[in-house]
C-alpha cells in the first residue's frame, strides 16, 4: 500500500476514512482490502445464506422505489415489540443525532468524553454549548453517574447524553443505575441514551433502559441496526421514546428516508432471529478471548469492555499513529487510532473483536511492530515532550473552565495545542484536529473538570430530581397540556469564572476498575511500563466514603409512572404492555417472529 492509503488518516476529523476511499487510494480489488479491526460491526451476520438471498434480488432491490418509513419502522416493531407510535427509523444513528441536536437541543449539551464524535461534533455545528465530562484514563476511563450529575447541574446543562456501551472504551453501566440517573435528571430538557452497542453486552440479562424510556417525558433511547446487524454500508437505526417526542422527529424525517436494502433486511430478520441470537454469542466468546490474548503483550493494557470493540494503551513510547500505519501497510490490518478522539490520545487503540484467525494475525503484527524481532524487546521512550496527553482536553479544562470555543480561539489554540500534544499527537495533535471544528465556526464549547467547584459538591447526595410532572411542565422540550401549572424550575447559575486545575502527575498505570460480572477486570500486562498520564484532579477536603454501588450517592428516585396513571407525554405502563391501541401490531399476513429477542432482552434469547 502507498503513503496515499495512511495520509487519509490524516486528512479526517473524529472519523476514519471509509473503507471504499481506502480502496480507492491502494487499487485493491472488491473484497481484497485489509483485515478490519476498525470498523465495529458484527462479523458473523447477516449469514452466507442471507447475503446470496440479497444477491439474488439485488436487482430489485436497486431499480424500485422502497416502502414507506412508516411500513419498515411497523415492521421492525412487531419483531422487537415495541409500539410504533414511540419508535422513529432513520438512516443511520448519525441521521437521528442530527434531528435530536435540531429538534430538542436548546441550549447546551453534557457528553462523557472519549465517546462517539457525532455527539461533541454535532451541536457545536449548530452554536451549541457542549459540556465535557473528562473520563480519567487513571480510574480506567469509568463514567461516575453521580459526579456526572453534579458536574450537570453545576454547569447547569439542559440536555445530557450517556453512551452505553461507551465508545471506544466499551464502559458499561447498569441498568438500574441508568434508571435512577434517568429520574435524577427529571429536570433536564432531555436526556439521551445511546444503546448503540448494547446488544454485544452480556453484563445483565436485559440490560436496555427502552421501556422506562417509554414512560419518561424527556427520555431518547438511540440504538443502531447496521453494527448490531453486520451492515454499516445499509445506513439504518432508530429511536425509542414517548409517543411525542418520537412523533416530533418522525414528522420531520423524509418519507422515503429508508432505502430498500435496509426495508429488505428488516423483513429478512424475523425468519433469522435464531442466527442473530448465535452471532452475538460469538461476538462475546471472542471479547474474551481476544482480550486475554492482547494482555499477554508486554506492556500492553487492555480495559474492560462491553461492546464488540476493545480499548487499549500501547506501551510506552509506542505512538498510535506509527503503530496503525505499519500495521496497515506491513501487515495488511487496519486498526482505529484514537488520537482524534477528544479525550483520548495517540497512544490508544479501538480493535474490533473479530474471528480468532483474524485475532492471531494482529496480535502476531503488533508484537513485530511493538517489539522488533524479539517479544518482549526494550520499546523506547519518546524523542522529546510528552505526545500522550489527552488531545485538546487539558489545554480547554486548565485555560478556558467552560468559557467555550471563543476563548480558545482568541488565543490562537491550533497552534497552541498542537504544540501541547507533542510529536506523539499524531494525526490528532496538530491545527485542530484532536477538536473539530475548532478553527471553524463560532460553535460554543465547554469543557470543565467533573471536580474542583464548590457548586459541583463533593459526591456526596445531590439535591432530589424534580418531579417527572412538574419538569414537563417548565423545561420539556415539547410543550403538552396540564391539568394545573408547576411552578418554574430555577436553573443553576453558570459558571462565570475559571477554576485552577492541577497540573498532571504522574502515576503508577491503571488502577483496577470494578466491573459488572461477568466481564474481566482490566488487565495490566506484567512488563508494563509506567506511564505519564494526567491524574484525576482531587474532589475536595472532605472525604468521600466508598460508594456500595454506582448510584448510592442518589436520593430515593423519583420512579417510573405508576401503572395508570400516565407520565407527560408519556404511556401508562398498561399502555407499554400493548394496550389502548398502542400495541406492536403484527403486519398483516406475517407471522410472529421466531425466537426474536425483543427491545428489553437485546438478543439474551435463542
Amino acid at each position: 500500500m502507498s503513503g496515499n492509503v495512511t495520509s487519509l488518516f490524516r486528512s479526517t476529523t473524529a472519523h476514519s476514512p471509509s473503507m471504499a476511499a481506502l480502496a480507492r487510494e491502494s487499487g485493491e480489488t472488491a473484497g481484497a482490502g485489509p483485515v478490519d479491526f476498525c470498523i465495529p460491526c458484527n462479523p458473523y451476520f447477516p449469514t452466507p445464506a442471507m447475503f446470496d438471498e440479497m444477491a439474488d434480488r439485488l436487482r430489485d432491490i436497486i431499480t424500485y422505489y422502497p416502502s414507506s418509513a412508516d411500513t419498515i419502522t411497523a415492521e421492525l416493531c412487531g419483531l422487537l415489540q415495541l409500539p410504533p407510535q414511540c419508535v422513529a427509523m432513520g438512516n443511520g444513528s448519525t441521521e437521528l443525532i442530527t434531528w435530536i441536536d435540531h429538534l430538542l437541543v436548546r441550549e447546551s449539551l453534557a457528553v462523557p468524553v472519549p465517546t462517539f464524535g457525532r455527539w461533541t461534533d454535532q451541536p457545536m455545528e449548530t452554536g451549541k454549548r457542549v459540556d465535557m465530562f473528562p473520563l480519567q484514563e487513571s480510574s480506567g476511563f469509568t463514567l461516575d453517574l453521580a459526579r456526572y450529575a453534579e458536574f450537570i447541574r453545576a454547569r447547569g446543562t439542559r440536555a445530557v447524553v450517556v453512551c452505553n456501551p461507551n465508545n471506544p472504551d466499551g464502559g458499561y453501566q447498569n441498568k438500574q443505575a441508568l434508571v435512577q440517573f434517568m429520574d435524577a435528571m427529571a429536570d433536564r430538557d432531555l436526556v439521551v441514551i445511546d444503546e448503540s452497542f448494547l446488544e454485544f453486552a452480556d453484563a445483565e440479562a436485559e440490560p436496555s433502559v427502552v421501556q422506562e424510556a417509554m414512560l419518561r417525558p424527556n427520555v431518547v433511547v438511540l440504538r443502531s441496526l447496521g453494527k448490531n446487524f453486520g451492515l454499516h454500508g445499509i445506513r439504518f437505526g432508530y429511536l425509542v421514546a414517548n409517543p411525542a417526542l418520537a412523533g416530533r422527529v418522525r414528522s420531520m424525517l423524509p418519507k422515503w428516508n429508508l432505502n430498500s436494502f435496509a426495508e429488505h433486511v428488516v423483513f429478512m430478520l424475523r425468519d433469522h432471529g435464531a442466527e442473530y441470537a448465535q452471532s452475538l454469542h460469538q461476538v462475546r466468546r471472542d471479547r474474551l478471548e481476544m482480550s486475554g490474548q492482547l494482555a499477554a503483550l508486554p506492556g500492553l493494557t487492555v480495559y474492560p469492555s462491553q461492546g464488540n470493540f476493545l480499548f487499549v494503551r500501547l506501551p510506552v513510547g509506542a505512538e498510535g499513529t506509527v503503530v496503525r500505519d505499519r500495521m496497515l501497510t506491513e501487515h495488511r490490518v487496519l486498526v482505529r487510532e484514537c488520537g482524534n478522539k477528544i479525550g483520548s490520545s495517540s497512544r490508544f487503540l479501538r480493535l474490533v473483536v473479530r474471528p480468532q484467525p483474524d485475532v492471531r494475525r494482529l496480535v502476531s503484527g503488533m508484537e513485530q511492530v511493538l517489539y522488533g524481532a524479539g517479544r518482549g524487546a526494550a520499546v523506547p521512550e519518546p524523542a522529546a515532550g510528552d505526545g500522550y496527553r489527552t488531545a485538546a482536553v487539558d489545554r480547554l479544562m486548565s485555560e478556558t473552565n467552560g468559557k467555550g470555543m471563543r476563548a480558545v480561539t482568541a488565543q490562537s489554540a491550533p497552534a497552541a495545542i498542537g504544540a501541547g500534544n507533542g510529536a506523539g499527537g499524531g494525526a490528532g495533535a496538530g491545527a485542530g484536529a484532536g477538536f473539530p471544528g475548532i478553527g471553524a465556526a463560532p460553535a460554543a464549547a465547554a469543557v470543565a473538570a467533573p471536580v474542583a467547584a464548590p457548586a459541583v459538591g463533593t459526591g456526596t447526595p445531590l439535591p432530589a430530581a424534580v418531579p417527572v410532572a412538574a419538569a414537563a411542565a417548565t423545561v420539556g422540550p415539547v410543550p403538552m397540556p396540564m391539568a394545573a401549572a408547576a411552578p418554574p424550575v430555577p436553573r443553576p447559575a453558570p459558571y462565570e469564572s475559571p477554576v485552577p486545575v492541577p497540573q498532571p502527575a504522574p502515576y503508577q498505570g491503571p488502577v483496577p476498575v470494578p466491573q459488572p460480572a461477568p466481564y474481566p477486570q482490566p488487565v495490566p500486562a506484567a512488563a508494563a511500563v509506567p506511564a505519564p498520564a494526567p491524574a484525576p484532579v482531587p474532589v475536595a477536603a472532605v472525604p468521600v466514603a466508598p460508594m456500595a454501588s454506582p448510584m448510592a450517592a442518589y436520593p430515593p428516585p423519583t420512579g417510573p409512572t405508576p401503572p395508570g396513571v400516565p407520565a407527560r407525554g408519556g404511556l401508562t405502563a398498561a399502555q407499554v404492555r400493548g394496550t389502548n391501541g398502542l400495541e406492536s401490531v403484527q403486519a398483516a399476513g406475517r407471522p410472529g417472529p421466531q425466537n426474536w429477542p425483543n427491545a428489553a432482552g437485546m438478543g439474551q434469547v435463542g
